[in-house]
């Protein structure tokens, strides 16, 4: 059932009106069609319960990291229900978050290591801020 407006839609998706117009530019979302002799204060675009379902499932995409190219590409795959295509992007989303979560730790280690050497130094300049000075 369609009617919720392009500002419902945006509200209850947690997301900004341009942002909703984006995802239509990119071919995330659909564009309705305008309800026919309506006039023009009438003829306002309205969205559904498929709409506000897509729209979550953009943004939750997002929040695990998959690029809008395949959040495309999960959602042409979820009309063919294949499978094994659905899995290799999520598998390749792991790797890219494995490999962030070793840089992280990397930069946590070392972080940890100027603040105890901070802690534990000698006079001079601190070791923190001579580490990200970059001479």
């Amino acid at each position: 059932m369609s009617t919720m407006t392009i500002a419902r839609l945006a509200r209850e998706g947690g997301v900004g009106v341009e942002t909703v117009r984006y995802y239509q530019r990119r071919g995330l979302l659909d564009l309705p069609d305008r309800p026919a002799g309506s006039g023009l204060r009438g003829n306002v675009r309205r969205y559904g319960d498929e709409d506000i379902r897509r729209l979550r499932f953009i943004r939750s995409a997002q929040a695990a990291g998959f690029t809008l190219e395949q959040i495309g590409e999960l959602i042409e795959l979820d009309a063919t229900e294949d499978r094994s295509r659905a899995r290799e992007l999520a598998n390749q989303r792991i790797e890219a978050l494995d490999q962030k979560i070793a840089e992280l730790q990397a930069a946590r280690k070392s972080l940890h290591r100027l603040a105890h050497d901070c802690a534990h130094g000698k006079a001079g300049p601190c070791p923190i801020l001579t580490a990200f000075d970059g001479d």
